[in-house]
């Protein structure tokens, strides 16, 4: 096959991917198959935001884009360190800015088996999670957590931030994991590590200990993100003081805040996003965590916002560093099940409409995959571009400047949301981190053709190859770019 060929001519054997890939359901190896090689230049390519008749050689020095230049040679001999690009389009590498390391594929596991999905509700999806967490050993954590960055990387993920749950259940086993994951994959991925309270911090018997857990996971080295959950607290009263309490702990311990916010379609209930607001500019956030990020998820509460609560919000932000991260898979699945009795015709959904936030009230953000593979959201995969895919319908976002953005939400303004980079646009620019994906531009069959980076958002191509830091990573045991 074409795309077979393209791949093994940039180190990719699929043959000997797969069955290794087979092979790793079985007891893992707890070794990383992912590596990597040096690239010097990059030949013959086309450039996202460029014109696409137009071909390009990058070269690469010191990890970083030492110049773009008009290519001469489109079909020179091929030499060491030089990838030939033919066919292909570059753009900026991919990210997360929101996954759950921990809790994904548990529907794949055999372990987890019995848990299975029966109603779909988000009240069954912490239920069948709490007791999955209950059983949390080492070796699980090690292989699904593996399957996940391998599979994201294979999709051209280089950057991610991953949740891992800290609390009197599992402790300090997800963070053991997550924290060993980071060091393995260092070389292919940067894996920021947010240690996380999917539990109550002021609700029920545990919550004392919850805190003493969180505190001490962000002494750890390799923790760079405080994360929390105030919904999930009793009372309004305690979900302020848990944003209280997790903005206390990003600003003691220089660490990045991202929260799950406002995650409902209630008009009734009052948003909690003014008070984190008000509350991080009365701790004067800006001087106290300088160069710290804060991240809102979900937030579809928002969903429901007049124009002028939108302007309203953006004017009392300020220069907080706030980004808002839309996560459509799981929010569609969880948002406006119908009651027991109901007759279900009328399903009334809500995920952040990030496209609007970002080009019509001016806010800076993303959107992200989230879960994989569990409760909270049963299907789906590590690939982001999917996301951004489906996002032409969700947001109904066609034109070609709705479709760079859609692609920006989940690469440059992705990374700028989390702290990974600044957000650059759709292209890639000299003295940049050599950091990007080659699509190949050409479907299976030869005959159509992707030119841009709209076609690649419109129908996201088989075929990649990963650049970080200027190397190409190869993928030895993952073949989750053929799906």
């Amino acid at each position: 096959m074409a795309a077979a060929h393209f791949l093994k001519t940039h180190g990719i054997d699929l043959q000997d991917a797969r069955t290794k890939a087979q092979a790793s359901m079985s007891p893992p190896q707890h070794e990383s198959n992912v590596s990597r090689q040096t690239v010097r230049e990059v030949r013959g390519i086309r450039l996202a935001g460029r014109d696409p008749d137009l071909r390009w050689d990058v070269s690469i020095d010191d990890e970083g884009i030492a110049s773009i230049a008009p290519c001469d040679h489109p079909q020179r001999a091929p030499l060491s360190g030089v990838l030939d690009g033919r066919d292909s389009l570059l753009a900026p590498s991919l990210c997360h800015p929101h996954i759950h390391l921990d809790k994904c594929f548990l529907l794949y596991d055999p372990k987890y088996a019995d848990l299975a999905i029966e109603k779909g509700d988000f009240a069954e999806a912490l239920a069948l999670t709490s007791e999955a967490k209950a059983r949390f050993a080492h070796d699980d954590l090690e292989r699904r957590g593996g399957w996940l960055v391998e599979e994201s990387v294979a999709a051209g993920v280089t950057c991610m931030r991953a949740f891992v749950e800290v609390d009197s259940t599992v402790r300090f086993k997800c963070l053991d994991v997550g924290l060993m994951l980071k060091e393995r994959y260092r070389d292919v991925c940067e894996i920021q590590i947010c240690a996380f309270a999917q539990d109550a911090v002021f609700s029920g018997g545990n919550a004392a200990e919850g805190q003493f857990l969180m505190e001490e996971a962000l002494q750890r080295e390799g923790v760079d993100v405080v994360g929390s959950t105030p919904y999930v607290e009793a009372s309004e009263d305690l979900m302020r003081r848990n944003i209280d309490w997790a903005i206390e702990m990003a600003m003691r311990y220089g660490k990045h805040l991202d929260l799950h916010l406002d995650y409902n379609l209630d008009g009734g209930k009052e948003p909690m996003v003014h008070y984190l607001v008000a509350a991080l500019h009365k701790r004067q956030w800006t001087l106290g965590n300088k160069d710290k990020r804060i991240v809102l998820g979900h937030c579809t509460r928002l969903t429901l916002f007049t124009q002028d609560q939108w302007r309203d919000l953006r004017a009392n932000i300020d220069d907080l560093p706030i980004s808002f991260v839309g996560l459509p898979t799981s929010d569609l699945f969880m948002m406006g099940k119908p009651s027991d009795g109901e007759g279900g015709g009328e399903r009334v959904r809500g995920t952040l409409q990030i496209p609007q936030v970002i080009q019509q009230y001016g806010f800076e953000g993303a959107i992200g995959v989230n879960n994989v593979g569990n409760a909270f959201t049963p299907q789906g995969s590590c690939d982001p571009l999917r996301i951004a895919s489906m996002g032409v319908s969700i947001y109904q976002a066609g034109t070609k400047r709705d479709a760079e953005c859609l692609y920006e939400m989940i690469s440059t303004r992705a990374k700028a949301a989390i702290g990974c980079g600044k957000h650059t646009g759709e292209s890639v620019q000299d003295g940049e981190q050599a950091e990007f994906v080659l699509y190949r531009t050409e479907s299976l069959g030869g005959r159509r053709g992707r030119r841009t980076l709209q076609e690649i958002v419109y129908d996201p191509p088989l075929g990649r190859v990963a650049l970080y830091k200027g190397h190409v990573v190869n993928l030895k045991a993952v073949d989750s770019v053929m799906k």
